[in-house]
């Protein structure tokens, strides 16, 4: 199994990288890997925590940059919903929404305390439990103007609310649909149609494709969270023999912030 990881070097035939310094790569689930200079970037723990590479400075946030810059073109005043909002991504996503020019940031969670985590530590102006009713009614109390960007990280219920909810030329950008994954049932959005009416987009995009962002990202982003204008949290499990279970959890949505296991 692939995925991000943070390495340190133990033994290094490449120019640039010595025994000491640590690394981004992506062989995932192992304790040694032997791998290509070429895979490897080189991060700094003086000037974040190592497991910020993995989420914040990593992946995750980077997903919520390129979603938010490249594709929701955000306008001054907009209003923003972000399904999943309590996750790795959801959680930058509303963050970096405000600086960028969003008026109102919505986000959907699975519990009460993720919804109260979403409004008291990560600035959203509203937030709702999508497991205390149907989503569309929750949505409409919380934007009865309706919305103007969703960020979909889960699909289904979600993503046929939001279509229900969008003003004229909205912007939906479908990152993930982790309620959908595993579930052969799923019926498609019932008001597509609601697209024509509001002349609006559905944008989807691959991260590894836009990497071009990443300088800026790394600029934009790493500048607010030196000056603590970001937050984020991670939940950590420990041990490699744990890492399927850490998984598990994650698709259960019982992490806060980026899963993150410790070796």
């Amino acid at each position: 199994m692939d995925g991000p990881a943070i390495g340190r070097v133990l033994v290094s035939n490449a120019e640039g990288f010595a025994p000491g310094d640590y690394v981004v790569h992506v062989l995932g689930w192992r304790d040694h890997a032997v791998l290509d200079a070429a895979g490897a970037q080189k991060v700094d723990p003086n000037l974040a925590p190592l497991t910020a590479y993995l989420g914040v400075l990593g992946v995750p946030g980077l997903t919520a940059y390129i979603g938010l810059e490249r594709f929701a073109k955000i306008k001054e005043g907009d209003t923003v919903f972000v399904s999943g909002a309590a996750g790795a991504i959801g959680t930058q996503v509303g963050q970096i929404a405000r600086p960028k020019g969003a008026g109102r940031v919505i986000g959907s969670a699975g519990s009460d305390e993720k919804v109260k985590l979403l409004i008291e530590e990560y600035g959203y102006d509203a937030a709702f439990n999508y497991k205390n009713g149907p989503v569309a009614e929750q949505l409409a109390k919380a934007a009865p103007d309706g919305i103007d960007v969703f960020f979909d990280n889960v699909g289904g219920e979600h993503l046929e609310a939001a279509i229900g909810a969008l003003r004229l030329h909205a912007r939906i950008v479908l990152c993930g649909m982790v309620s959908q994954y595993n579930d052969e049932k799923v019926v498609g959005p019932r008001n597509l149609w609601n697209l024509s009416v509001t002349r609006s987009d559905i944008l989807a995009f691959m991260f590894s494709e836009e990497l071009d962002l990443q300088p800026d990202f790394v600029r934009e982003v790493g500048g607010w969270l030196a000056e603590g204008k970001l937050r984020y949290r991670e939940t950590v499990r420990e041990g490699l023999d744990g890492t399927l279970d850490a998984f598990l959890a994650l698709m259960r949505g019982e992490n806060v912030g980026k899963m993150i296991v410790k070796l």
